[in-house]
């Protein structure tokens, strides 16, 4: 498994994450064990989870499969807060967090978190207190890094300045959605996390399932997957996602992906990772048989021709102000990532 250092000041890592969330719903205990074992004989090493998966079952069922190896050893923890369930308490503010980090440190059976994520911004509540609070809790040695989740540009600046300003610990990590289908963090947060040195660690690198090919234009999902389940779902919604951008992508990625005789899955997380920025990707399975089959795309490289490709055909493009007017009048081509 290739390994990774996690931002500018973070833990090495692996470059495959295992991400948590199906944990104690759609996957039971026996599962996710089973899940956790063969991502540790992969030689992975960053296990990702939240307080609000399940309602703590994921983070449970993670601390009792450490406990039953006599430890979690090298593996890097990484849970979340801010939308904490009972007995919890929601947001960011001090109250809040030291409670849902207690919690999920008996959960979890671990002295301290590795990584611990706000989960979203929380606008009742400001930011200096939740990062003075953060700062208190790596004193304590209950946290070892922060991070952040699903923050808009001048969120994840002011959370930086912020912390420079009042000598708080600067975060190491971001976790957004981002994939083929969604680029939309290219924009703005990207550009701020490159900047700050701060990596990022995506999630839903397959589009809720749309970029392994199973879903079609023509036909709405049915079965045991996530969209036949709830075709509704999230910012996933087949309906929302069924577009001739979508099916566009699609193509290309088929077509890469049959030329290097791998999985259409493999391709999309191996275009991810050779993004700027990307330390480590999330990879989340209902089933070990998934998961070990996305496992198998950490190996997988190609040319520039095939990386131009997918990338001129997932490209959003850019609003025409200010990105375009400030592209028109630059002469560095600032906008490399978007494709344009």
């Amino acid at each position: 498994m290739p390994m990774s250092v996690l931002g500018r000041n973070g833990p090495i890592v692996s470059r495959l994450a295992l991400g948590t969330m199906t944990f104690g719903s759609e996957t039971d205990e026996a599962e996710a064990h089973r899940q956790l074992d063969m991502f540790a004989d992969h030689g992975g090493t960053l296990i990702d989870t939240a307080d609000v998966y399940s309602d703590g079952v994921s983070e449970e069922i993670i601390g009792r499969w450490g406990e039953n190896r006599g430890g979690l050893g090298d593996m890097i923890i990484a849970t979340k807060g801010r939308f904490s369930p009972p007995p919890g308490s929601h947001g960011a503010s001090r109250r809040a967090l030291v409670r849902s980090v207690d919690a999920s440190l008996r959960r979890l059976q671990v002295e301290a978190i590795d990584i611990y994520f706000l989960h979203g911004w929380d606008r009742h509540t400001d930011v200096g207190e939740t990062l003075g609070t953060l700062g208190d809790l790596v004193s304590a040695g209950k946290v070892h890094h922060t991070g952040w989740s699903n923050v808009a540009g001048w969120q994840l600046q002011r959370i930086v300045s912020t912390a420079q300003a009042q000598g708080y610990p600067l975060p190491v990590a971001l976790q957004p959605q981002y994939s083929l289908l969604d680029r939309g963090i290219e924009l703005e947060v990207l550009p701020c996390a490159l900047e700050n040195g701060i990596g990022v660690t995506p999630w839903s690198p397959l589009g809720g399932g749309w970029l392994t090919g199973k879903y079609r234009a023509d036909a709405r999902p049915t079965g045991a997957t996530r969209l036949g389940e709830d075709p509704g779902r999230g910012v996933e919604a087949y309906d929302l996602r069924n577009t001739p951008r979508t099916h566009a992508i699609l193509e290309v990625l088929q077509t890469v992906a049959a030329r290097h005789d791998r999985p259409m899955s493999h391709v999309a997380i191996a275009w991810l990772l050779a993004r700027p920025g990307v330390a480590s990707v999330l990879l989340g399975a209902r089933t070990a048989e998934q998961l070990g089959g996305n496992l198998a795309a950490a190996d997988l490289q190609f040319g520039s021709d095939d990386l131009a490709a997918l990338t001129e055909a997932s490209a959003p493009g850019l609003p025409p102000y200010p990105y375009r007017f400030l592209q028109d009048w630059s002469d560095v081509d600032t906008w490399w990532m978007l494709g344009t």
